[in-house]
């Protein structure tokens, strides 16, 4: 019997890990079928212990054929399993040929440029639609940049300043941090380049209890989701330093729960600044755990994609998908505590 897309259940690979469980979470939350995936049956009963292993959905990437039957029936394809530049051609490979969309939480830059550049025709010639990022870097960052720009079609810069009050890294994290190393890049003069070879640095006054911080340059995954459909010149992102100590420092150890929903105790601000000759407009968003809140950003993102009923296809970021004002004020108060200037 043939189902409606949106009744079908979603598909999320690399279930067992730690950001797949507040992904998990809010899907269940939102009223979606979640279809529990990865290759590692030991990791998935820890995980799950009272799901019985015949629930499991077991697959190895490597094997095509079985990964396209385990995605078989979904409507969509969740892709929490990193280092994502190892995972996810061959999901998104067999999302687009089971007819599944396709979303990721990649923070990793090449990932999410050959996911919007490479894999539009493929995704657009399948049908569906496939959002890389989709988490809180690169997806948020992105939304709110789209709703500073509002009504302007084109900005001389966009910033994204970060602040995280630590960074206990998960263990996909250091691996993926490990596997992307060299690999960075920056967007600068209208075009995605090499970082400089001096890391530049300033001060940013965020309009929270964070203040003035100590700011270094980036190579985050909003430098390639927001000039990919927006008009700009340049899109430097910034971080406090504090994280980043947290982050190369071996001996940080992963998060805490401090709460019944599994999410630390890490706070982040992030504030976005579009400048069009002497004019800014901002947006900003701020709130608890880069980890947990990327579950909400998923599953608002999984609810309107589902919703769509096949009126957009192909390879899109957050902000050129979505209303990014509209989707990020579903998000308030909880999780995100937002300012959206008018």
């Amino acid at each position: 019997m043939h189902h409606p897309l949106s009744k079908r259940p979603i598909l999320v690979y690399g279930a067992a890990g730690h950001t797949a469980s507040f992904v998990i979470a809010s899907l269940l939350g939102q009223g979606h079928q979640v279809v529990l995936a990865g290759h590692d049956e030991a990791r998935l009963q820890k995980a799950f212990p009272g799901v019985p292993a015949s629930e499991f959905r077991l697959f190895e990437l490597g094997d095509p054929d079985r990964t396209r039957r385990a995605i078989a029936g979904s409507s969509m394809v969740v892709n929490c399993a990193g280092p994502f530049a190892d995972t996810t051609e061959h999901l998104l490979q067999a999302a687009l040929e089971t007819g599944a969309h396709y979303l990721d939480i990649a923070a990793e830059q090449a990932v999410a440029r050959a996911v919007l550049e490479q894999w539009n025709d493929r995704t657009e010639a399948a049908g569906v639609i496939a959002v890389p990022a989709m988490g809180f870097y690169g997806g948020l960052g992105d939304l709110l940049a789209t709703a500073a720009m509002h009504d302007w079609t084109d900005a001389d810069e966009v910033s994204v300043y970060i602040a995280l009050d630590s960074w206990h890294p998960t263990a996909g994290t250091r691996r993926t941090g490990q596997r992307n190393a060299g690999r960075y890049l920056v967007f600068s003069g209208g075009r995605l380049q090499p970082p400089p070879a001096t890391t530049p640095r300033t001060t940013w006054q965020f309009p929270d209890d964070f203040g003035v911080q100590q700011m270094i340059g980036i190579s985050a995954a909003d430098v390639v989701t927001i000039p990919s459909h927006l008009r700009v010149q340049n899109v430097p992102a910034w971080i406090n330093e504090a994280p980043i100590e947290d982050l190369h420092n071996t001996e940080t150890p992963p998060p805490v729960a401090v709460d019944d929903s599994g999410r630390s105790a890490q706070r982040f601000s992030v504030q976005v600044v579009a400048r069009r000759g002497g004019v800014e407009r901002r947006a900003a968003a701020s709130g608890q755990d880069i980890y947990a809140v990327t579950g909400p950003l998923v599953a608002q993102a999984a609810t309107r994609i589902l919703a769509m009923n096949g009126r957009r296809k192909g390879s899109l970021s957050a902000g050129q998908l979505f209303d990014a004002r509209e989707f990020l004020l579903a998000l308030s108060p909880q999780p995100l505590s937002l300012v959206l200037e008018r």
